[in-house]
């Protein structure tokens, strides 16, 4: 059924589709997960040395340390987006930096940079957290629906 609906292409498209395969560059799949791997291994590294700096430096329990941490590699991600080095780093491993918390730093201040010409209110101020609000507004939802089915099952004696 599903052949039914696909569309035949014309002869001309059919070629250009081959000619277009046969010169598509090829991604190293493999050797890109390796990178992301390890810089966002690294990446998580730095983050459990700043941990441990607080957790010895300023009587933080492992509870109490993560708030400050996340604030600490956040503030460091968006210096080094400011001086250019951050992307650098993202053209080289890619999701190694995006999916950790330091990729939602490099979201912020990638699009206050961009906008920066337009002024503090309408460019920066409006434009900030074009790319990082959804995140926000997503994990703020999953977080609300955990906490109710969480309450619930704290209600019925499930937990």
């Amino acid at each position: 059924m599903a052949d039914q609906k696909k569309k035949k292409l014309p002869p001309e498209a059919q070629a250009y589709q081959s000619f277009q395969q046969k010169r598509e560059v090829k991604r190293p799949i493999f050797k890109n997960c390796v990178k992301a791997f390890f810089v966002g291994g690294f990446i998580c590294f730095i983050g459990q040395i700043i941990s441990t700096f607080y957790i010895y430096n300023f009587n933080f329990t492992e509870q109490t340390v993560g708030n400050p941490t996340v604030a600490t590699l956040i503030f460091f991600t968006m210096l080094l987006t400011g001086f250019g080095i951050y992307d650098r780093m993202g053209q080289f491993a890619g999701a190694g930096t995006a999916v950790p918390v330091t990729g939602f730093g490099n979201a912020v201040i990638s699009s206050a940079i961009e906008y920066r010409t337009e002024g503090f209110i309408l460019g920066v101020g409006s434009n900030m957290l074009k790319l990082a609000g959804p995140v926000i507004v997503y994990g703020v939802f999953a977080a609300f629906v955990i906490a109710i089915i969480k309450t619930i099952l704290i209600q019925w004696g499930g937990l």
